[in-house]
């Protein structure tokens, strides 16, 4: 390879660009409050500040039997160690073998002794020429309906690339991760999962994805509230005869308006689009409070295809059913008991719930069906009014449909969407316009880069002048940035500076403007604020220490790669980087290791492949080199510098 060839491409590695993906799963604090509004509550643990967190097994203590059934539930089963007790797999080579043909791998979850394991890899022929044996540390799901996977590393969690659909009796690629969208094991299980998935954990808060305790399941204090002021008042021998009134020291549903009922349920069951409120975390909300308080939840709303739903919309389902409309008293518990599983709740419980209404009393509406459609139905109402549907966004699951209407939608032309009409709040009737603004762009980045999701955010901010510039900015630095708009983002972040701007994202997405404008030097303070806020964001901290090679600032790179690798051994991004600065200080040995450690974890990675090219043709190896070069066009037929390195191995 001609020596100012090799030089041009050494010194274009370090600088290639990466720019974070736009999905992500949390929606952090943000920097202003909007009110000074103070809410009051009858129930002491609502507002509190005092009022804490005491554990399940506090509780179990006085009230063993509802304890021994809750643990049964949906809920108390949500999360759990990856053991063979809590499975709900197949493991026989039949069923558990799954193969990703978008992106050629094949995975295989077997137990060895008592460790869970999925093996990921990759067939030439009869050869293997990738392996990657990841051992699975929790399962999330109660089986019910599936059984998905989390891994840690230096508590760190990522979701595992399989799920177990148990309704179907099958492995899958997991729920986000098919049609070539499988990030493999680097789906990070941020704060807004894991909190409604399992009961609060131990979030280290200047992190994206770090742990230090779990809980195992959903626990009676995420509707009940804190419990520390009721335990202490039964150790002060302070009882309330709840006979003749409420215990205010900890939240009752049951006594709760239905409203605030439903809110407790709509915290987890309304899953959507959530946008926190200014100065709020995912922490927050106690039963007792409006959901509005904390945050609020936008869902789609399209003309046509009424039987399309998402798998946890329960409550926005039931909000679209004249059932709740007209009572004005319905509610989550109106036919659910929360204590006890749906698996041994008697079907006659939803069934009165149903009767309540439509009995034969005066006035109420009785079915109009026939005696002889009733009896083959086995005058079942749930069946006939809310029937089992698929979810569009969890595969070969289908749950009940609790939009309840008097007939289904049979009609075909119902069953495709024929029109998108924009996003509707369904825990809040009159959210502001920044907050509607920023519905659309949490869509825009989730779910459907469509152009039209950023004008909607675009023309919400313009209606919201009331907002003090500092705080409109990060939202027009946010539109802008998704934009790719640097030039914008940079108009917007020049009056201000780093060190004033308390939102770690807002820090990188003006750093990344002016990486991508080639201001390398202007981008610096920004990304390193933003590790400065969020110090074990790893992906930050990787895109800080790139921006320092750019800067030809080699050592203070290695020390911020070095602190990534030190948290997470298995970042990919941080090991090519690290094998590149060996790699340029003409330390081989410990160039390859570090470009080998990272094709390990991914042998598709088009920067380490380009880096490992070089190092074997640096080293005489040219026909390693060569093959590198070959697969990595084969991964990624555009890169014109491989192909440029291919045509210069070849003569």
């Amino acid at each position: 390879m001609p020596t100012r060839l090799l030089r041009n491409i050494l010194l274009t590695l370090a600088l290639f660009a990466i720019t974070l993906p736009t999905f992500f799963c949390h929606n952090q604090a943000n920097e202003t409050s909007d009110s000074d509004h103070i809410e009051t509550s009858p129930w002491k643990n609502v507002y509190d500040t005092g009022a804490h967190y005491v554990g399940m097994q506090a509780c179990r203590t006085c009230h063993e039997p509802i304890y021994q059934t809750f643990i049964q539930t949906g809920m108390g089963q949500s999360f759990g160690i990856a053991t063979k007790e809590k499975t709900a797999a197949d493991f026989s080579p039949v069923h558990a073998l799954v193969y990703d043909s978008a992106l050629d791998y094949y995975y295989k979850p077997y137990f060895s002794n008592d460790s869970f394991y999925i093996m990921e890899y990759r067939m030439e022929g009869r050869d293997t020429v990738h392996k990657r044996i990841q051992q699975v540390n929790y399962i999330v799901g109660s089986g019910q309906h599936t059984n998905s996977h989390i891994f840690g590393i230096n508590g760190y969690l990522y979701q595992a690339p399989i799920t177990f659909y148990t309704q179907k009796h099958r492995w899958d690629l997991a729920p986000g991760f098919e049609k070539g969208a499988n990030t493999r094991f680097q789906r990070m299980i941020e704060i807004e999962c894991m909190s409604c998935h399992n009961g609060y954990p131990d979030f280290v808060a200047n992190s994206e994805n770090k742990y230090t305790a779990l809980k195992t399941g959903i626990d009676c204090e995420r509707c009940h509230g804190p419990g520390s002021l009721h335990v202490e008042d039964r150790k002060n021998n302070l009882p309330v005869d709840t006979a003749k009134g409420p215990d205010y020291t900890i939240v009752n549903p049951r006594r709760l308006s239905t409203e605030l009922q439903n809110n407790v349920c709509q915290r987890c069951h309304l899953q959507g689009i959530t946008v926190l409120n200014d100065n709020k975390t995912f922490f927050d909300f106690r039963p007792g409070m409006k959901l509005s308080e904390v945050m609020n939840v936008f869902m789609p709303e399209y003309e046509g295809a009424q039987d399309k739903m998402i798998m946890a919309s329960h409550v926005e389902r039931m909000k679209k059913s004249q059932c709740f409309i007209q009572s004005g008293k319905m509610s989550c518990i109106t036919c659910h008991n929360p204590h006890v599983s749906v698996k041994f709740t008697a079907r006659t419980q939803y069934l009165n719930a149903c009767q309540s209404c439509h009995g034969s009393g005066a006035g109420q509406h009785q079915c109009t069906e026939t005696m002889q459609v009733r009896a083959a139905k086995n005058n079942d109402c749930v069946t006939c009014h809310m029937p089992h549907n698929g979810s569009i966004d969890i595969p070969h699951v289908a749950v009940t449909d609790h939009f309840i209407r008097k007939r289904p939608v049979d009609d075909s032309t119902q069953k495709k969407i024929t029109a998108f009409f924009g996003l509707k709040c369904f825990n809040n009737d009159a959210p502001d316009p920044i907050t509607k603004a920023r519905g659309y762009m949490e869509f825009y980045e989730r779910y459907a880069q469509s152009r039209g999701l950023l004008d909607s955010a675009l023309y919400y901010l313009a209606k919201d002048q009331a907002k003090e510039a500092r705080l409109q900015n990060r939202d027009y630095i946010r539109v802008y940035y998704l934009l790719k708009d640097y030039r914008k983002v940079i108009s917007f972040a020049n009056s201000l500076q780093p060190s004033a701007v308390n939102e770690a994202w807002t820090n990188y997405r003006t750093g990344e403007a002016y990486y991508q404008l080639q201001q390398p030097d202007s981008a610096l303070p920004w990304y390193k604020r933003a590790t400065e806020i969020w110090k074990y964001a790893l992906d930050f901290q990787n895109k800080y220490g790139i921006c320092q090679l750019a800067l030809n600032h080699p050592q203070e790179a290695l020390q911020v790669f070095n602190l990534v690798v030190e948290q997470n051994p298995n970042h990919i991004s941080a090991n090519t980087n690290l094998g590149y600065i060996y790699m340029q200080q003409g330390s081989n040995n410990k160039a390859y290791e570090y470009m080998m450690h990272a094709n390990r974890l991914d042998p598709d990675y088009e920067q380490n492949l380009l880096n490992l090219a070089v190092w074997y043709h640096s080293n005489q190896q040219p026909a390693k080199a060569m093959k590198t070069i070959e697969h990595l066009l084969k991964k990624h037929p555009e890169n014109e510098r491989a192909r440029a390195m291919l045509a210069d191995l070849a003569h």
